[in-house]
């Protein structure tokens, strides 16, 4: 029997998805005692089948919805509004066609969906990766790697994540095991310093255009390579500016801050208090979660400044299930060949050029 198919009433299924998808696996059980305790303890990522996934939207019913794909595992998590309310098996790209790693917006999507390049192989219910061929669908699992870039998932849980994503939604696509969110301030957003007094201005090249989508979910770019903050909202760039980083500081990694609905208070620049948004924090490459304190810590000292007009007008338009990507990368990512280059954050396809079917 899947597990997605247990009877436990809604509070013991919110629990054990809780603990399912925060806890280690495991370990050896004392003799005589492990039928007993395998009975009973709630399963965890590791132990589902291929083809399986747990499934439990009800835990957190609204907001955008944030995929994280680990390629090492072979699992997908699903968080909406940074609470997590799935996890499922998958079947990544075989060796050749590798998926690729990076961070990604949903472009498009598609119930029923046929590949233009693998003799017309059906792909339903397809949310489109990027616009040369990466997506993911249903499809079959055989319990390792085979797809031809893109990730399936199983047919079930793939419609079931199809009716609960929109285009502009956050997939992170990692080769790293995925943590346990902790609690983290994203302080680049704040427009004042760690001590109230107003931050300093990063500098020329600010651009805000939020009209050029006036709608849809936002996700945010820091690239501490590119030295730049980038936002996105429903997938298209709207803004972008400067980013001052303090010599030294790094994050050895990138971790993804999705914004709650709680909000606590911070100083503003006239000495009085503000609210401001507590955001979950997921060390999606590189940082694990031990170091995620720290750098909490170091966040707090305020090493990274921007403009803040700019970090006000950010501000003003965040909302719960809003991304914040923190990085060492910079803003472009090279594809397996190597070849060429496309944004970490997807938006639109160019003006000359048809999207690829995905690849399956």
């Amino acid at each position: 029997m899947r597990p997605h198919r247990s009877p436990a009433p809604a509070a013991l299924r919110a629990l054990a998805l809780a603990l399912a998808l925060c806890l280690p696996p495991p370990t050896a059980m004392a003799a005589g005692t492990a039928a007993e305790a395998s009975a009973a303890r709630v399963p965890t990522p590791a132990d589902l089948k291929p083809g399986e996934y747990l499934w439990h939207p009800e835990i957190a019913p609204d907001g955008p919805v944030v995929l994280v794909v680990s390629l090492d595992e072979q699992r997908a998590y699903v968080y909406r509004n940074g609470i997590a309310i799935g996890v499922s098996t998958i079947s990544s790209g075989k060796t050749g066609h590798e998926t690729p790693t990076g961070v990604f917006t949903i472009l498009q999507k598609n119930r029923v969906h046929h590949s233009n390049l693998y003799n017309n192989a059906p792909m339903p219910f397809m949310q489109r990766l990027t616009w040369d061929g990466i997506a993911l669908h249903g499809g079959s699992l055989p319990g390792h790697p085979a797809s031809h870039g893109c990730v399936r998932l199983p047919q079930q849980f793939a419609e079931l994540l199809f009716g609960v994503t929109r285009n502009g939604d956050t997939v992170i696509v990692a080769d790293a095991r995925a943590s346990a969110a902790g609690l983290v301030h994203p302080a680049v957003l704040a427009p004042v310093a760690s001590g109230g007094q107003p931050a300093a201005a990063a500098g020329k090249g600010v651009v805000w255009t939020p009209e050029a989508s006036p709608d849809g979910p936002v996700s945010v770019l820091v690239s501490l390579a590119d030295h730049r903050v980038f936002v996105l909202r429903n997938g298209v760039a709207i803004g972008e500016a400067p980013l001052q980083v303090e010599p030294g500081f790094a994050v050895h990694g990138s971790v993804l801050m999705v914004a709650g609905d709680a909000q606590m208070p911070k100083p503003d620049a006239t000495g009085g208090t503000q609210p401001s948004r507590h955001w979950a924090a997921y060390p999606v490459l590189g940082v694990d979660a031990d170091s995620l304190a720290a750098l909490q810590l170091r966040l707090m000292q305020r090493p990274l400044q921007v403009d803040p007009a700019f970090a006000a007008a950010v501000q003003d338009i965040l909302a719960p299930g809003s991304t914040l990507l923190l990085t060492d990368l910079p803003a472009v990512r090279a594809t397996p060949a190597g070849q060429s280059w496309a944004p970490v954050l997807e938006s639109d396809p160019p003006a000359d050029t048809p999207p690829t079917s995905p690849g399956g």
